[in-house]
């Protein structure tokens, strides 16, 4: 895959069973890339490793005073100095090609899981845990993914310089062949402590990480406490302790170095004395010593690989691990189901201590127009963030509880499954262009068809209207194509055609939010009536303040600073709240502190208030 090709089409499912799983899972996924960065390698590496040959000819060339043999060698060093050359470009391509799209692969399947769990993530993994995993996790996930294809050439032409040196010259070529493998294997001893140092100093920076994303959160908080120096004294205290363990990691590794840089020395001395023991004697030639002592030499190359694929499989393993983990939260299929395969069951609210009774219409007065919405989104499982609290606001909605829809967290419910459930009509729904026909098209129980959705919603002047709009002879509304967000239909007609809409697809619970706030009071009467009448045993949530609905609801819940403070019909909130009838009547608190007459509370309105201006006897 080419990087001008991402985002990935499909990620994939990836194995979270544990760390190293997921690493194989992820190398996998790039056999090709992987592949072509293998072959690239052994072209790079193969050319250096050649190098020793033409060296050693031309050095028995010069002794020999022979010309012809010394610009061979001249030749073919051109020669593997351009496969050198093409073979390193490529090979650096070809890598970082595998490290970015393997990055941009957990990327993808980070952000896929975010968006499935929702604020439930935040609840289950720590935050400082999560920016971890998306910055520093990914590029070590990504090193590894791409030192494999170049440890996996330098391996492979490591045992062909070995086999080459045997055939080439045996006594010489067993001292190679046992001494390069005692070499590689010699730091496996010290990669465990290694390892455990590393993973101490992840922790800890991932601690700092996660004191330093809280601190922020709560800076406003801190500065109202005077709270900032001792935060920071947390913070300064956290970071020197990432210090002294980045220094104890450090340590180990250099040792790990300097192994590998003393051990393969001395190999290289044992075979430079002994392949001047065995010249002296005349048994190698002096061209093929330089040969041996060339090959020696590249072996030191390649065992930095070793180093350093070790080196990335400590980083990477608790790296990946960590992300395993994360990607293998999922929202647990708990809770009661119904025939249609959905959840029932009261609909809860913890935070306002709002419940809608299963089967019956509840009506919600608020008073607020934006905590009414903010409370209807919270009711869907889609907690609503305040637009002026920034980081801070992110942090409290993370930490809000779940609506439990019959017992069960939404937030616990696979995502399909809530959303079959609970269906959440915003105050300014939104028409996609389309025909009425497409626009009911949607997915539904089949409990209610689409004529009994529209006359519930009282849409038959919509009809009329759209059957006069439409191209062709056949006067059908429902072929009558509607401009993009509704335009060309008033504000009241595109509210109805979205709640004859919402009604068709007849979830478990509705949530309506002012669903009749653009339509006169006789229509409203009429859709309060169909509303109550077509959602007969099906949870639904009515969040408004408009005395024609508060009088169908079967219960009204009134919330005053964010909490409910009373429940009962609505005339009889009328007569014992006067905070209730001021938010619905619209009267100033002196005059709610007043008797009322509740059927008049439901027929009239302050002179000026266009929104309740509704004369419609009720009793």
């Amino acid at each position: 895959m080419h990087i001008r090709d991402l985002p990935h089409p499909d990620p994939g499912v990836p194995d979270v069973r544990t760390g190293g799983r997921f690493l194989l899972w992820l190398y996998k996924k790039q056999l090709g890339g992987q592949a072509k960065a293998l072959l690239w390698g052994l072209v790079h590496t193969g050319a250096v490793a050649s190098f020793p040959v033409p060296v050693g000819i031309a050095v028995q060339a010069v002794v020999d005073r022979d010309g012809s043999r010394l610009a061979l060698a001249g030749g073919l060093m051109a020669l593997l100095g351009v496969l050198v050359t093409v073979g390193d470009t490529m090979l650096h391509r070809s890598a970082i090609t595998n490290w970015i799209t393997s990055v941009a692969r957990v990327q993808q399947l980070l952000a896929r899981k975010t968006t499935e769990l929702g604020s439930a993530m935040t609840r289950r993994v720590a935050a400082g845990e999560i920016v971890a995993v998306s910055t520093g996790d990914l590029e070590k996930i990504g090193w590894f993914v791409e030192a494999i294809s170049r440890f996996g050439a330098a391996a492979l032409t490591s045992v062909g310089v070995c086999v080459a040196l045997l055939v080439y010259q045996p006594a010489l070529g067993v001292v190679v062949a046992i001494g390069v493998p005692v070499l590689a294997l010699a730091v496996l001893p010290m990669l465990p402590p290694a390892t455990r140092r590393a993973d101490a100093q992840r922790e800890k920076a991932g601690l700092a990480t996660e004191l330093a994303s809280d601190t922020v959160a709560g800076l406003r908080v801190l500065r109202g406490i005077g709270g900032e120096e001792l935060f920071l004294g947390r913070y300064r205290s956290a970071s020197q302790e990432v210090r002294k363990a980045a220094v104890r990691s450090a340590r180990m590794w250099s040792l790990i170095s300097a192994v590998q840089v003393a051990l393969p020395g001395l190999l290289l001395i044992a075979v430079v004395w002994y392949g001047v023991q065995l010249a002296q004697d005349g048994r190698i030639a002096i061209g093929e010593l330089v040969t041996i002592y060339s090959a020696v030499a590249f072996l030191l190359y390649p065992l930095r690989h070793f180093e350093e694929i070790a080196m990335a499989y400590s980083f990477s393993r608790p790296s990946a691990k960590r992300t395993a983990r994360l990607l293998a939260l999922s929202r647990p299929a708990g809770g009661r189901l119904t025939d249609h395969g959905t959840l029932d069951g009261d609909l809860h609210d913890p935070v306002t201590g709002l419940t809608a009774e299963a089967g019956r219409l509840t009506a919600v007065v608020c008073g607020d127009p934006d905590a009414a919405g903010r409370l209807a989104a919270r009711l869907g499982g889609q907690p609503a963030e305040s637009e002026d609290e920034g980081g801070e606001g992110a942090e409290k909605a993370a930490a809000t509880p779940s609506v439990l829809l019959g017992g069960t967290p939404l937030d616990d419910v696979p995502r399909e499954a809530a959303r079959t459930a609970v269906l959440v009509q915003d105050k300014d729904p939104v028409l996609l262009s389309g025909t009425l026909g497409e626009l009911l098209d949607v997915p539904a129980s089949g409990r209610v068809d689409t004529a009994g959705a529209l006359s519930a919603a009282q849409c038959g002047d919509v009809l009329a209207a759209l059957a006069q709009a439409s191209v062709d002879d056949s006067g059908d509304p429902m072929r009558t194509r509607i401009t993009e967000r509704g335009r060309s239909l008033s504000g009241g007609q595109r509210q109805r055609l979205a709640l004859a809409r919402s009604l068709v697809t007849d979830p478990e619970v509705l949530v309506l939010d002012e669903p009749t706030s653009a339509v006169d009071s006789h229509t409203e009467a009429r859709i309060a009536d169909g509303l109550r009448e077509i959602r007969t045993g099906r949870t639904t949530v009515v969040l408004t303040s408009s005395p024609l609905l508060l009088d169908r609801a079967e219960q009204v819940v009134f919330l005053h600073d964010g909490k409910v403070v009373a429940r009962a019909p609505h005339r009889e909130l009328l007569r014992t709240h006067p905070a209730y009838r001021a938010v619905v009547t619209r009267e100033t608190e002196a005059a709610a502190d007043a008797p009322a007459d509740p059927a008049m509370a439901t027929t009239t309105a302050p002179a000026g208030d266009t929104r309740h201006d509704k004369i419609e006897e009720t009793a």
